[in-house]
């Protein structure tokens, strides 16, 4: 039996696991990151796998990582929540284990996982948002992965919605994740409860009135609840999601839309007004078919799954 691993390289913890040939999970293990040192997450990650390696022949490993890959699956060029620059990642951890190793984006990852393993299986082009402190995307047509030509396509968290917005992170104005992520969510929360307003009741009651304590579990368990204030936050992130998806659609349209991430644990609150929103931006609606929009199904599994599958093809 064909066994891989992948690895998910966030900013706190390593998580990784042992896929078959049809993305059963056999086992799995985590570590904590170490904190921003690059010879260290290659050590730890090594480690990892040697573990999840024992007593196992695995062929290859896949690795995912936020940032910039390059078009060779080989360099890092740019991991801010991990402070990497130009590294090659894939030499250092082949070096320290005589393996195989892929390299991959964490977005376009988790939507090869999803693609090939959990909500879009058996369709041949979809697209995933991520929607979670910002906006991840990934997106698979005529069945291939869109890296474009230098590896770092599909940003879609940074496709600029409102000229000259809000400040983003990545340094530009009006990028779509100030908008439509879950840190737009708790800003917008947590300036209904500073305001004092009445519709926000249970909203200021889960976070014992310190606005600076609302997260966005909070949101959506309040809108569960029916706090009118949360029902309507929810909404407008669903809406912001759904222009911005018919944006991108117009460009590559895809089959399937699969919504992941933490805030999509709100369900129909926050996809049914995505769907809605998607419909009225849509162009040539009512001449053309549309695309679905589902929840992702892998979970946090879906980076891991999808690299240790996307190594498995890279070395059959």
């Amino acid at each position: 039996m064909r066994t891989t691993i992948g690895l998910d390289i966030g900013g706190t913890k390593i998580s990784g696991c042992v896929i078959d040939s049809t993305g059963l999970v056999l086992a799995r293990g985590r570590k904590d990151t170490p904190a921003q040192d690059p010879g260290a997450i290659v050590s730890e990650s090594a480690d990892l796998i040697r573990e999840l390696s024992f007593e196992r022949e695995i062929d290859a490993v896949g690795v995912a990582c936020a940032g910039f890959i390059d078009r060779t699956g080989s360099t890092v060029l740019f991991a801010p929540n991990l402070a990497w620059r130009d590294l090659p990642f894939k030499q250092l951890l082949e070096t320290a284990l005589s393996l195989p190793v892929v390299i991959e984006n964490d977005a376009n990852a988790a939507a090869w996982g999803e693609f090939r393993f959990g909500a879009a299986v058996g369709t041949s082009d979809m697209m995933l948002v991520t929607v979670g402190t910002g906006i991840g995307g990934g997106v698979v047509t005529n069945g291939v992965l869109l890296r474009g030509a230098f590896g770092i396509a599909t940003e879609l968290g940074h496709m600029r919605v409102v000229p000259g917005g809000l400040r983003c992170g990545c340094g530009n104005r009006g990028c779509w994740e100030q908008y439509a992520s879950g840190t737009a969510l708790v800003r917008e929360a947590r300036e209904l409860v500073v305001s004092g307003t009445p519709h926000a009741t249970r909203l200021s009651e889960l976070c014992a009135g310190d606005p600076d304590q609302l997260t966005g579990p909070d949101v959506t368990r309040a809108a569960a609840e029916g706090d009118p204030a949360a029902v309507e936050l929810l909404s407008d992130l669903g809406t912001w999601i759904g222009e911005g998806a018919a944006s991108v659609t117009a460009i590559l349209d895809p089959e399937l839309i699969v919504l992941g991430g933490g805030v999509a644990e709100a369900g129909g609150l926050l996809i049914d007004p995505a769907v809605a929103a998607f419909r009225r931006q849509l162009t040539g609606r009512g001449h053309r078919p549309e695309a679905r929009f589902v929840l992702a199904s892998l979970g946090n599994d879906a980076g891991m799954i999808g690299v240790a599958d996307l190594a498995a093809r890279a070395h059959s």
